[in-house]
């Protein structure tokens, strides 16, 4: 029987309506709560998060609960600011008026986790939405299950329960909240379920930020520095077993340069994990028994250059390098998210340009090269959510560069203030003031209408265009206008000082 969460639905939404998250003070110390959370659980989550995916002391510090962290106290710190209004600037009909726009929250939000990285990717939405001031309902994924269930257990103590709740479940219980009326979405998965999320969300119109994914191309140049390239590309295709979305999934190249980066790749892998990755701390499981036996159908096809060892038990798959594959094989066409890199020949920089932009818009794409001329042509001539130029997966590090995909890979970002914005309605405020100049309204804005009002209306609003010179003109201008509204405006009355 499909639940129905219609009450927990319009709990959240009376809260909102009551005001209660308006405050920033209470928002404030939400964030706080979560902060708590991080805090004093830190040993369960490492223990959780080794036990969904064998995730190694580090990667869950580093990369689950730190950068959690570090967003969060970024957040509060900022949030004062955030908050406030922002002045825009004025026309002339408007001089004497107070002109802004203002954050305000949706309402109800919806947050649904992913399983890869499930402290973070459940956690760092909720941080933006609760600080844009939203009630909000998380979804974490079933599929980290220990994960999902300290969440359940633990986030409610540190958390106001009439403005955040979490549901648990699965496919049945996703579909029942998709059901009801939210004033925001956020998803975090794959394309199809994107798919589905969206077409749930328009029956209400209710906004949508969809972090999906798709295959993050790599071009290695031929004068890349191959060594530095190999331990970069190592790193972000096998941190977490290469169950990353924006971990790199296949590698365009010469195949003079893939003989060589291959050598150099197996030397990383070596470098990293030791001769027999399996035994390695540091080296992450595949999630469950299904994703194990998705990810061992793409060896089908391809030729193995290193790798290729699996243990169906401990649903481990070694790092493994692949190539050769024909147009229409499954490691072509589908996302990896797994530890297979694919290697696929090119020419040189033209047919990588042609093979990135004939397929869907990936959610990022690397490249390595010394030459600035082709690193310009990569960002200017392809399209994608993020790219990083010598380097990889890094970017998602700094919280001032928008997280999010175009296109099939998604769409919306999120991290630092972005997380604050995509929660938040920048809605626009004009205040009148200027009472006392009615008479001018009569002149120029009320009908009748004639000739001579449109010349006037017109030669206070028609814009030009600017041609090199002029600018003397346009600063007197403004000067007579700006000392005329001081002026004017000290003779103005108005009840909202408070603005």
């Amino acid at each position: 029987m499909e639940p129905d969460y219609s009450d927990l639905v319009q709990k959240l939404r009376q809260s909102y309506m009551k005001g209660l998250t308006h405050d920033v003070e209470f928002r404030k110390q939400q964030l706080l709560g979560l902060l708590r959370f991080l805090d004093e659980n830190r040993s369960e989550l490492i223990e959780a998060l080794h036990t969904d995916l064998h995730k190694s002391y580090y990667e869950s510090v580093v990369y689950e609960i730190d950068f959690t962290k570090n967003d969060l106290i970024y957040c509060i710190n900022k949030l004062q600011k955030w908050t406030q209004k922002e002045e825009v600037n004025k026309n002339a009909l408007t001089m004497l008026d107070k002109a802004f726009t203002k954050p305000e929250p949706y309402g109800v939000v919806l947050v649904i986790g992913a399983w890869n990285y499930p402290v973070q990717l459940a956690l760092l939405p909720v941080i933006g939405a609760i600080a844009a001031g939203n009630t909000v309902i998380l979804k974490p994924s079933e599929v980290a299950e220990a994960t999902a269930n300290l969440l359940k257990r633990l986030l409610p103590l540190y958390l106001n329960p009439d403005c955040f709740q979490i549901v648990s479940g699965g496919v049945l219980e996703t579909t029942a909240l998709l059901a009801k009326r939210f004033d925001y979405i956020f998803y975090t998965g794959n394309t199809a379920v994107g798919k589905i999320v969206m077409m749930a969300a328009a029956k209400h119109l209710t906004p949508v930020t969809l972090e999906l994914g798709g295959k993050t191309p790599t071009y290695v140049d031929a004068d890349a520095n191959l060594a530095i390239a190999a331990r970069r590309i190592a790193w972000a295709k096998w941190t977490n077993a290469g169950q990353t979305c924006i971990a790199v999934d296949y590698i365009l190249c010469t195949r003079s340069v893939q003989n060589k980066l291959v050598i150099e790749l197996q030397k990383a892998v070596e470098e990293f994990f030791g001769k027999d990755p399996k035994a390695s701390k540091d080296f992450a499981r595949i999630v469950n028994s299904r994703h194990f036996q998705r990810i061992k159908k793409l060896f089908s096809g391809g030729r193995c250059l290193f790798g290729g060892e699996m243990d169906e038990e401990q649903n481990y798959v070694a790092p493994t390098a692949l190539c050769d594959f024909k147009e229409g094989d499954a490691a072509l066409t589908e996302e990896i998210f797994g530890p297979l890199v694919i290697f696929i020949n090119i020419d040189g920089l033209d047919e990588a340009i042609e093979y990135i932009n004939y397929r869907e818009k990936p959610l990022a794409f690397y490249a390595f090269t010394n030459n600035k001329s082709t690193a310009a042509r990569l960002i200017e001539e392809t399209s994608s959510g993020c790219v990083c130029i010598n380097d990889a997966m890094i970017q998602a590090c700094l919280e001032h560069l928008p997280f999010g995909g175009v296109g099939s890979s998604g769409m919306g970002g999120y991290h630092g203030k972005h997380s604050f914005d995509t929660f938040s309605h920048q809605k626009s405020v004009l205040i009148k003031q200027d009472f006392f100049l009615e008479k001018l309204n009569k002149m120029a804005r009320y009908p009748p209408y004639h000739t001579g009002k449109v010349k006037m209306v017109s030669g206070l609003l028609n814009k030009k265009l600017r041609r090199g010179r002029g600018w003397g003109t346009a600063v007197v201008c403004a000067t007579v206008i700006g000392v005329l509204a001081i002026f004017l405006k000290g003779f103005s009355y108005s009840v909202y000082e408070g603005y």
